[in-house]
């Protein structure tokens, strides 16, 4: 029986994928289209076949199928191949575009063909594949969708020069691609260059493409996310803030924002953005693996593990909620945490959340040498604060001080106005005796660029107490009281008080971390030992059952017969 292949086409307009690919084996081999006299319909047919496979995602046999239908057109007759450019170049434009599963009926377009083998390709993750089939396309017979796919894989081939080039050609083509302005960013070219790419010529209603007479709302995101990459933190939060007032509830903006606020350790207003996220719009998945690991340093259980019921309801099979996950079993199975976070990479190798969250697993593992692979990777994709804080504590766990110096001073080059940046040098310094002085120097120099920065404030503290200032230690961390209701001030006040003999104080202070983080082990290890000194019990002391165990360790040879 013949296929028309306008059934096959209309099947697939409609999302009817499985009937359209059962009806697509009937098509292709009809034996009414036959090869050598109408290769033509045989290539038409095999690609809205391959179409089918597309998207019931069975993309090594689409990239067959394609490969075939690509083997027909090239054996059609001369002068029935300058019929059908007549026929193409006839088309409207309301014609389905090049996606896969939208071929015109009544035509082939081999560049079409190539970009959909490329696609499967990439679904693939075979980039190099991708690539190679996508440099087959003359650049002047690039549509829009060509080039984005053109600069993401020439930027996940490392081949910096050809990604910004073909990123800059999608911003001159449409102004309102926002994955280009970002990518631009994170590549390092200026706000200034990114905007002089916008098209100004006319387009046929006599306006220009770019409305210029509002573009300041535009140049805002551009300057945002240029800020944002060159790590100038603050300055990209004032800019989306701004933003934020022009689009209120803007999801994507707040998003952002959380992210960044994530990155430079405000997590209580990046936990707020994130809720007010997900009241808005509950199903959204983008970003969520951040909020897990904010959850999971609040200790908040509860929500952290409906979050990741949640996801696993929306979506399970990106990337974000298998980071989620691992973040949910760190503390229950360190193994299986990792076999999760490695199959966020798996699904997308570009996840840099991934890489942050396998460091940090490395790290609590006591495996240093790994954690430094996995914050590499990240540094690679798009360096950012918690890489290099990563980096510098993997390099201190290794003793590797010259290269944690040299990761912490690279980090203050990148972010000159951070106290973060700062603090990671004193942290460097504070791991010698001998580079205390300098350390307090850093971690003064932290406060004041930012006074109320408590990761600063601790260290010095603690550098306060090894030196036997705790008086100097209990008047910093009580200034910053008023501020914070944080588990590690409390902690340590209460540590420096009990150093001091003040047990009623310390009592108070440890009580209140619990309060605050039930969770906290520096808070609970603390008053175990503090209960030992309130009954008058060394708490450096070894417990009596590990007595007991070192008598019966020591018996008498003869003893050890009988037993």
């Amino acid at each position: 029986m013949d296929v028309p292949k306008e059934h096959l086409s209309t099947l697939l307009d409609h999302g009817l994928y499985s009937s359209a690919q059962m009806l697509g084996c009937f098509a292709v081999s009809s034996p009414s289209i036959s090869p050598e006299t109408s290769p033509h319909l045989k290539a038409e047919s095999l690609v809205l076949y391959g179409d089918s496979l597309f998207r019931e995602k069975e993309y090594s046999r689409a990239i067959q199928i394609y490969k075939q239908a690509l083997q027909y057109h090239k054996i059609i007759p001369k002068q029935n191949a300058a019929a059908s450019v007549t026929i193409r170049s006839s088309l409207s434009a309301a014609n389905r575009s090049s996606s896969p599963g939208s071929l015109n009926p009544s035509a082939l377009n081999e560049n079409e063909v190539k970009f959909k083998i490329a696609t499967c390709h990439n679904s693939l993750n075979e980039s190099k594949a991708a690539l190679a089939e996508m440099e087959g396309i003359p650049s002047k017979s690039r549509n829009l969708e060509m080039h984005l796919m053109m600069a993401k894989l020439y930027r996940n081939s490392r081949h910096t020069r050809a990604a910004i080039g073909c990123f800059k050609e999608c911003l001159r083509n449409c102004p309102y691609i926002l994955d280009a302005i970002i990518a631009l960013a994170e590549l390092g070219v200026s706000a200034k260059d990114i905007i002089s790419l916008f098209p100004q010529t006319p387009n046929r209603s006599g306006r220009p493409p770019f409305d210029y007479s509002d573009s300041s709302r535009w140049l805002l995101y551009v300057e945002a996310q240029c800020c944002v990459a060159s790590n100038d933190y603050k300055g990209g939060l004032e800019l989306f803030s701004e933003l934020l007032q022009r689009f209120p509830n803007n999801i994507h903006i707040l998003l952002e924002m959380a992210k960044v606020k994530a990155v430079i350790g405000k997590n209580d207003e990046a936990i707020l953005d994130f809720e007010k996220v997900r009241s808005i719009d509950p199903h959204l998945v983008t970003y969520m693996d951040e909020y897990a690991m904010l959850l999971k340093l609040k200790s908040d259980n509860f929500k952290l593990n409906k979050l990741v019921h949640d996801l696993l309801n929306i979506d399970p099979t990106r990337p974000e909620v298998f980071v989620a996950l691992s973040v949910l079993w760190e503390k229950k199975d360190e193994r299986g945490a990792l076999s999760y976070v490695e199959k966020s990479l798996r699904i997308d190798e570009r996840h840099v959340t991934g890489y942050i969250m396998k460091g940090n697993l490395f790290l609590s593992m006591n495996r240093p040498e790994a954690a430094v692979i996995a914050y590499r990777g990240a540094q690679e994709l798009r360096p950012d604060l918690r890489s290099y804080q990563g980096l510098v504590r993997s390099y201190l766990a290794l003793s590797k001080i010259k290269e944690a110096l040299y990761v912490a001073r690279e980090a203050m080059k990148a972010m000159p106005q951070s106290a973060k940046a700062l603090k990671l040098v004193g942290d460097v310094h504070a791991s010698s005796s001998s580079g205390r002085e300098k350390a307090k120097k850093f971690y003064e120099s932290a406060l004041r660029l930012e006074p109320g920065f408590l990761g600063a404030a601790l260290a010095l503290a603690e550098l306060h107490v090894q030196e036997g200032r705790n008086g100097d230690a209990v008047s910093l961390l009580q200034g910053f009281l008023k501020d914070w209701a944080d588990d590690s001030l409390h902690a340590k006040l209460a540590q420096v008080f009990a150093a001091t003999s003040m047990l009623q104080e310390a009592l108070s202070h440890y009580q209140a971390a619990l309060r605050i983080n039930p969770l906290s082990d520096d808070a609970r290890k603390g008053l175990e030992r503090l209960e030992k000194q309130m009954k008058g019990v060394d708490p450096d002391a070894p417990e009596e059952d590990e007595d007991n165990e070192a008598d019966d360790a020591e018996v008498d040879p003869d003893d050890a017969d009988l037993l």
